[in-house]
């Protein structure tokens, strides 16, 4: 049986190789090293990398295969727990970790990355969820003590809903070419979580959710919406 408790950390070591890398750091762990050049060749976007969707998923089970290969690192019918390090712009770690096993599940059946092809496109929204205001101000706060004011650029358009008292901020259009997105990606998890199909989502949120900043919702957290919270 496998469980995904994936939690992102920001985590700056430089002078890294772009290339995957397998490391066995004992029986029940081990460490792997994956580049933007990795993920590339699998097919997988880098967002996709950082929210945890179907196809990092998808991934985990790749790289598991190619653990027992390559270092003999065997999970069996052992749950794992996987943590993902944001190293620089272009590199991540791995840490998977044997937390116990169970006899009774089935063997894992084999799985692949799933490939995509050039007719399906990526998702035209990104939205994340927030349980309260005060989380999507900790967030906004904690971007500008560590140097990504300039963060409102991750996308054209970035909205804050209302809807059944949960805060959800939603991005049209994200800026592929914003040099700071893996960092912002693996900062956001630590404040709110990915929400599936975003494309549909967003339909619910404008048919029964209340608009609660129209656009630039980042840019005028940093201006607005910090100094009321400590105000307070």
């Amino acid at each position: 049986m496998i469980i995904y408790n994936v939690k992102t950390y920001l985590y700056v070591l430089l002078d890294c190789e772009d290339l995957m890398k397998f490391e066995k750091l004992n029986e029940n762990k081990i460490k792997i090293t994956v580049s933007i050049q990795d993920l590339k060749e699998k097919d997988i976007s880098l967002h996709d990398f950082m929210s945890n969707s179907i196809e990092t998923q998808d991934l985990f089970f790749d790289l598991l295969e190619e653990a027992d290969e390559k270092v003999g690192f065997k999970v069996n019918d052992c749950k794992v727990k996987v943590e993902a390090f944001a190293m620089t712009e272009e590199d991540f770690i791995l840490t998977i970790t044997k937390t116990s096993s169970n006899s009774k599940n089935p063997p894992r059946k084999k799985l692949k990355v799933r490939k995509k092809t050039n007719s399906v496109k990526s998702n035209e929204y990104i939205i994340y969820k927030f349980n309260t205001f005060d989380d999507f101000c900790n967030f906004s706060e904690f971007l500008i003590k560590n140097n990504l004011k300039d963060s409102y650029k991750v996308a054209e358009t970035a909205q804050l809903f209302l809807y059944k008292n949960f805060y959800y901020l939603v991005f049209h259009n994200v800026n592929e070419n914003y040099k700071k997105l893996s960092t912002f990606y693996t900062l956001v998890t630590e404040f709110g979580s990915y929400v599936l199909n975003p494309d549909l989502f967003v339909y619910k949120l404008n048919e029964s959710g209340s608009i609660f900043v129209k656009n630039n919702a980042l840019k005028k957290s940093f201006t607005y919406f910090i100094k009321i919270k400590n105000l307070l």
